[in-house]
C-alpha cells in the first residue's frame, strides 16, 4: 500500500513544545488571511480567458517549472525528456503520460527540498491527491489530476478565488501592449491583477536581441529612439501606460547593483556604440548603472514602487541556453556588493521618502553586513524577502535571524512568491507562514517581545507588510 502524503499542522515549527504552542496560535491567526502577491511571473492569459484550461497534469506541473526540471537534469535527465520545448527545432517527448511518468520515477529527489515541500502542498491540498508520488502510482494520480483539471472548479479564476489572492503582480516587458490586462479589465470580473513595468531587455544593452527590443519600445511608445533622452522618454511613456492599467512598482534585474550617473555625453556615446552594435566591454554595466539612477528618479516623480534583483549569472550553461533559450534552470548566483555600488544612487535619492527602493539578495553574506545596515538607515530602502534559491523555510529562518535585528521587521515587505507555477502560490504563502511565526514563537519563549507584539507582527509578516511597501 503506496505512503500517504502526510501535512501535519505544526510542520516546520521547532521541537520545543512550548515555543510549538505559540506558533499553533500565531499561525491560526494568519494562515487564512487574504494572499498579497505583489512580485511573480504568472501569465495573465490565465486570467483573461474565463474558459482556460491549464492542458495535461505535465503541461501545467512540469513543462514549464525550471525548479522541477532543474533538478532532473542534474540527475542527467535530459530536457526533452520532460517535453521542454527546443527554440533550435530539436525533437522533446511529446507523450505526456511518459513525462509524468520520468517526474514520479524520480520524484524522490524532491525530498527534503522546497520543491518538494510545495508540490506535497499542491498535490494534498490544491488537488486532494492522497497516495505519494511514486514511479507505481503515477498514472492513476495523472487520471486523478487530469479529471479536476476538466472541471469548473480548477480553471484558473476559481483557484484565484479559492486560493483568497487579493491582489496579483504580473511581470511585463516595456513594449507589451498589455492586452491581457486591459481584457481583464473590461471583463467585470472583480479579482485585482495587475502589472510591473521590468525594462531589463531595454536597459541591459547586453540583453538578447536588445535591438529588437529597442524597436519594439518605440513602435509601443510612438517615440524614435536615437539618443538617451529619447530613451527616457519612450520609457516614462509606457511607465504611464502600465500605471493606467493598475501597475505600482517596477523591477529591474541586473548582475550587481552598480549605479553611477553618466554625463549627457558619456551616456549618448555609449548608447551610439550599442546602436552601431559596437559596444565596448564595459558599456553594458556602466548605462546599466546610468539607468538604475533614472529609475529612481522617475520612481519619485510617478510613485512606483522600484524593485532590483541582482546577483543572477544569467544562462550559464551555453548549451542549454543556445538549444531552450531563457529561464531554463541554469542561472547561478554570483557574489554581491551593495554599500559601495548603491552610493551613488542612495546619496541622490536614498534620503528622499517618495522612494522606495526595494533590494533583494542571492547572496546571504550580504543580510547582516550590507543590507540590514541599508534599510536601517535610508528612508527610501526596504528589503524584500528570501529569493529564488533561499525561498525556503531554512532560507527564511536565516534572513530573520541575520537581518531583523538591525533593520527591524518594518523596514522589510513581507513575503512575494516570485513563481510562473500559479498552483505552487498558496504552498510557498504558507511556508513563509509558518517561517514566520516558528521565529516569533522563538522571540516570545526568549523574552524578547510579548505576546501581543507577535500577534501583530505575525499579520504584518503575513499580509500588511507586502499591502504597505507596493501601495496595494
Amino acid at each position: 500500500m503506496p505512503d500517504e502524503i502526510t501535512l501535519p499542522d505544526d510542520r516546520y515549527f521547532g521541537p520545543d513544545m512550548r515555543q510549538k504552542e505559540i506558533a499553533l496560535q500565531l499561525y491560526a491567526q494568519v494562515k487564512d488571511l487574504p494572499l498579497i502577491c505583489p512580485h511573480g511571473h504568472v501569465d495573465p492569459r490565465m486570467f483573461a480567458d474565463p474558459n482556460y484550461s491549464f492542458g495535461s497534469p505535465a503541461d501545467l506541473l512540469i513543462i514549464p517549472d525550471h525548479y522541477v526540471f532543474r533538478m532532473l537534469y542534474s540527475q542527467g535527465i535530459p530536457l526533452g525528456k520532460l517535453g521542454v520545448p527546443r527554440q533550435d527545432g530539436g525533437e522533446v517527448e511529446r507523450d505526456h503520460r511518459k513525462i509524468w511518468q520520468t517526474f514520479a520515477d524520480h520524484f524522490y529527489l524532491f525530498r527534503g527540498t522546497p520543491t518538494g515541500v510545495w508540490l506535497a502542498y499542491e498535490l494534498r491540498v490544491v488537488f486532494g491527491v492522497r497516495q505519494q508520488l511514486a514511479t507505481g502510482t503515477a498514472q492513476s494520480i495523472y487520471d486523478e489530476i487530469a479529471a479536476r483539471l476538466a472541471t469548473p472548479e480548477f480553471r484558473p479564476r476559481a483557484m484565484f478565488e479559492r486560493f483568497k489572492i487579493e491582489v496579483l503582480a504580473t511581470t511585463d516587458a516595456v513594449s507589451d501592449p498589455l492586452d491581457q490586462h486591459r481584457a481583464l479589465r473590461d471583463s467585470g470580473w472583480p479579482a485585482r491583477i495587475i502589472p510591473t513595468f521590468r525594462p531589463d531587455a531595454i536597459v541591459n544593452l547586453d540583453a538578447p536581441n536588445w535591438r529588437k527590443n529597442l524597436d519594439a519600445l518605440s513602435a509601443a511608445s510612438g517615440i524614435s529612439i536615437s539618443s538617451p533622452q529619447s530613451l527616457i522618454s519612450a520609457l516614462e511613456n509606457r511607465r504611464a501606460y502600465f500605471r493606467q492599467l493598475g501597475a505600482t512598482a517596477t523591477d529591474h534585474a541586473a548582475l550587481t547593483p552598480f549605479t553611477s550617473e553618466l554625463s549627457a555625453n558619456e551616456a549618448d556615446a555609449i548608447f551610439q556604440r550599442a546602436l552601431h552594435g559596437q559596444a565596448a566591454t564595459d558599456d553594458a554595466s556602466r548605462f546599466t548603472g546610468h539607468m538604475l539612477m533614472e529609475m529612481a528618479r522617475m520612481s519619485i516623480e510617478d510613485g512606483l514602487v522600484m524593485q532590483l534583483h541582482p546577483g543572477s549569472f544569467r544562462n550559464h550553461n551555453d548549451v542549454i541556453f543556445q538549444r531552450f533559450g531563457l529561464d531554463k534552470g541554469c542561472d547561478i548566483p554570483t557574489p554581491t556588493e551593495y554599500t559601495r555600488n548603491l552610493r551613488p544612487l542612495l546619496n541622490k535619492y536614498g534620503n528622499d521618502p517618495r522612494l522606495s527602493l526595494i533590494l533583494f539578495a542571492l547572496d546571504e553574506t550580504t543580510y547582516a553586513r550590507e543590507l540590514a545596515p541599508l534599510a536601517g538607515h535610508y528612508p527610501a530602502v526596504k528589503l524584500g524577502p528570501p529569493w529564488w534559491f533561499h525561498d525556503s523555510f531554512n532560507g527564511m529562518m536565516r534572513f530573520f535571524d541575520q537581518v531583523m535585528e538591525t533593520a527591524g521587521i518594518y523596514n522589510t515587505v513581507g513575503f512575494n512568491d516570485d513563481t510562473r507555477a500559479f498552483p505552487s502560490i498558496p504552498a510557498r504563502h504558507d511556508v513563509w507562514r509558518r517561517a514566520s511565526v516558528n521565529w516569533l514563537a522563538g522571540l516570545v519563549v526568549r523574552g524578547f517581545i510579548g505576546a501581543n507584539d507577535a500577534e501583530e507582527m505575525a499579520r504584518a509578516l503575513a499580509y500588511e507588510l507586502a499591502k504597505r511597501a507596493y501601495k496595494l
